[in-house]
């Protein structure tokens, strides 16, 4: 499989489909398997691009803290290594922060798709998000933060099959706090006004991590930012009503294709 390098930093990434390419960001910890839902539904209209973060998976875990710009430049180097000149970009959470830093710096995104993103550092608590790998059962423990109590007992079998790509794929510790880190300082109240892009910005009404009125506020900050709510559903929305979320996400991008 192909991997960018960024300064050094191996990353690992895999490509799919035709069409205009779309860029996947995970949330902090997480792998690309986190958009599995997202990936196969886009592929075939679109270029699918999902990749493992520095610090996670498949992709090299230097020593950290990570800066948001050196996140923002691996996306940068994905994109570059693949020979996408634009893409759409889809986010969520600490990804979602990444997504708006390069939004500022790459003339390569076209549109945002942020879900379970904050307007500013504080509102962030992805703490119990973490799990080590190798341990299942904390990392069951920790889905309970990440969905509502109906996804968690209406699909089981989903959450089951998560654990186990999480512990193939997920960051341990280090990596884990590496990235974390990026958030520090983050506040897009103060240049929201600068990311001009389209920008959807989704985010489940009982998210426990990332509360609900702090994705108004960034929506509210962006020039051409649009909020949408996805009612009952948790901090990893996309997973938990990937249907929705699919249909809409296929409406944006094909409302604003790349010419």
């Amino acid at each position: 499989m192909p991997t960018a390098t960024n300064r050094g930093v191996s990353l690992y990434y895999e490509a799919v489909g035709e069409g205009d390419p779309v860029a996947f960001v995970a949330d902090a910890g997480l792998g690309g398997w986190s958009w599995g839902w997202q990936h196969a539904a886009l592929a075939g209209p679109h270029e699918a691009i999902v990749y493992d973060p520095r610090g996670t998976g498949r992709s090299d875990a230097p020593a950290g803290p990570y800066s948001r710009a050196t996140l923002a430049a691996d996306l940068e180097a994905v994109l570059a290594d693949y020979g996408a000149r634009s893409a759409h970009v889809v986010a969520a959470g600490l990804g979602g922060a990444v997504a708006l830093e390069a939004a500022q710096t790459s003339n390569r995104i076209e549109t945002l798709t942020l879900f379970g993103t904050g307007v500013r550092e504080p509102a962030f608590d992805l703490e119990p998000l973490f799990a080590p790998p190798e341990d299942r059962e904390a990392l069951r423990e920790s889905l309970e933060h990440a969905f509502s109590a109906e996804f968690r007992a209406e699909q089981p079998e989903v959450l089951e099959g998560i654990v186990d790509w999480r512990a193939d794929g997920d960051a341990t510790r280090d990596g884990w706090e590496a990235q974390v880190g990026a958030l520090e300082g983050f506040d897009a109240t103060d240049w929201g006004y600068e990311v001009t892009q389209p920008t959807l910005v989704c985010h489940g009404t009982a998210d426990e991590l990332v509360p609900l009125e702090s994705g108004r506020e960034l929506a509210d900050s962006l020039p051409r930012g649009t909020f949408e709510p996805l009612e009952g559903a948790g901090h990893l929305a996309y997973v938990e009503h990937s249907r929705i979320v699919n249909d809409r996400l296929a409406g944006f991008l094909e409302e604003h294709a790349i010419d």
